[in-house]
């Protein structure tokens, strides 16, 4: 039986754009990276003439529901993000506001590639629809090296746009660096907190209103003079690496990792998300490259305009470390992390963080850069998975790698932190073990060390320029006063 039913393939459902109408009425929401860095998120958009807002963290909660509403085997970042949306959109309703779906929209990155991240936009749709927000829009920028214009069409990603987002995301990256570095050393408990809290809200309304940045951040750098530190604590230095939301988010998404491991003694690195941005850049300028034989004007141009967004990126990351002493670590280099990770991993293998995790384990261990790395993943994570598969191989050829690798799925967060406290056991130990050498080989002792402190206010000084001769805080420092 022939079947004369027309064919009807399938076409993307058009999004209601934002349009210029609707600028002063309507607010972006946004949300998924960490408390410095969505603050001053706002700003940025909002001194682009927009009104912003950014979503409470994602709890276990916001889980359920984006399991409730969504499809079956996303990932973790997707339950998460959309259940925590429609909460805030529930409440939102429950407060009696009218026409939400006219005055709020979502602003996302998106990107297509082998791993359910260039399925996340879709999945956000079906879940808002599933929940009684039909007509709700996503709005998205490319996750790209190139100015465009969103799927939404009415959010203008132009140069500014970018300008303002990577303005926002390096000063986030850098306050996150300045609490973790100081944190578990500081005398006066909550001390450096309360800094970054003061000098966060000064430099969004600096984003606001287009004030000079670096004026605020000498005066943090003068401000963070006066936090008294006793280096002469023993602590492993831990880096966490990982996907991408998984490792950057402070909420039940990954058991609220980088706090726990601090409340357990350690010390924390916490991967930046300007290396991420270094990254893509990288990369994009690597396949550019090897194309330019292929279409040589194409190649060329997009080559011209990676260039000179890496140009813009790197002028506001100096600047800004400039305007803090230079005290900001200085990001990797990208070749260096490559050329660590290509004998294990295809470093044009795209896809999550790429060849980035094995690169980080490496490098952490060889440039002592980190006692312990921990890297984690939502359950599932495909490229992840990938990264996971070298690691043991890895982990073999590096002596004395300490490395745990978890998966977060919103449960067995007792079982995940009981194994990531067994490998913080050893890391405890090496560091130990290392500051105690370096006692050894000075022919002193922590007593002797720990009196030059007494009455000598620039040794308590956070921002002091150690050398970086060991891994860990408190040795390069026994090794900086035994000079």
């Amino acid at each position: 039986m022939n079947n004369t039913a027309p064919i009807k393939h399938y076409k993307k459902p058009a999004e209601l754009p934002l349009t210029g109408e609707e600028i002063n009425t309507t607010t972006i929401l946004f949300g998924g990276l960490t408390l410095n860095h969505e603050h001053l998120l706002k700003g940025a958009i909002e001194s682009l003439g927009y009104h912003a807002d950014y979503l409470p963290v994602p709890d276990n909660s916001s889980l359920q529901t984006g399991k409730e509403y969504g499809n079956r085997g996303q990932c973790n970042p997707t339950y998460y993000t959309v259940g925590n949306l429609i909460r805030y959109l529930n409440g939102l309703k429950e407060r009696g506001i009218k026409d939400i779906e006219k005055k709020f929209v979502f602003l996302t990155a998106a990107a297509c590639g082998p791993c359910r991240f260039g399925m996340y936009e879709a999945e956000y749709r079906k879940s808002l629809q599933n929940a009684g927000f039909d007509n709700f829009r996503i709005l998205t920028f490319e996750q790209s090296d190139k100015f465009g214009e969103s799927s939404g069409g009415g959010l203008d990603t132009n140069k500014e746009f970018y300008a303002a987002l990577i303005k926002s995301l390096v000063l986030g990256d850098m306050l996150n660096e300045i609490g973790y570095r100081i944190r578990p050393y500081e005398e006066r408990k909550g001390e450096t907190d309360g800094v970054i809290a003061q000098y966060r809200e000064k430099l969004s309304m600096a984003l606001r209103h287009g004030l000079p940045i670096t004026v605020h951040l000498k005066e943090l750098r003068s401000r963070l003079r006066d936090i008294r530190v006793d280096f002469l604590q023993v602590k492993p230095l831990v880096q966490i690496i990982g996907e991408f939301w998984a490792q950057t988010t402070e909420g039940d998404g990954n058991y609220k990792l980088a706090r726990w491991l601090e409340s357990e003694g350690a010390e924390v690195k916490l991967e930046p998300v300007s290396t991420w941005i270094d990254y893509l850049l990288w990369s994009s300028m690597l396949e550019e490259k090897e194309r330019l034989r292929i279409r040589p004007v194409k190649s060329g141009k997009r080559l011209m305009g990676i260039f000179l967004l890496e140009r813009l990126f790197k002028f506001y990351f100096n600047t800004y470390r400039r305007a803090l002493g230079s005290w900001i670590q200085k990001l990797p280099s990208q070749g260096k992390l490559a050329g660590y990770a290509s004998p294990y991993f295809d470093v044009h293998i795209t896809g999550g963080e790429g060849h980035l995790e094995v690169g980080k384990h490496i490098m952490a261990f060889k440039d002592r850069k980190a006692h312990m790395v921990v890297s984690v993943k939502p359950f599932g994570c495909m490229p992840s998975t990938l990264s996971d598969g070298v690691q043991s191989k890895v982990t073999s050829d590096i002596p004395g790698s300490i490395f745990v690798s978890i998966e977060t799925s919103g449960d067995a967060e007792i079982n995940v932190k009981s194994r990531v406290q067994m490998k913080l056991y050893e890391a405890r130990q090496r560091a130990k073990d290392e500051f105690n050498a370096v006692l050894s080989g000075y022919g002193t002792g922590h007593e002797n060390l720990k009196s030059l402190l007494h009455g000598n206010r620039k040794l308590s000084n956070p921002l002091i320029d150690l050398p970086h001769r060991f891994t860990g805080t408190a040795a390069n420092f026994a090794a900086y006063l035994s000079r």
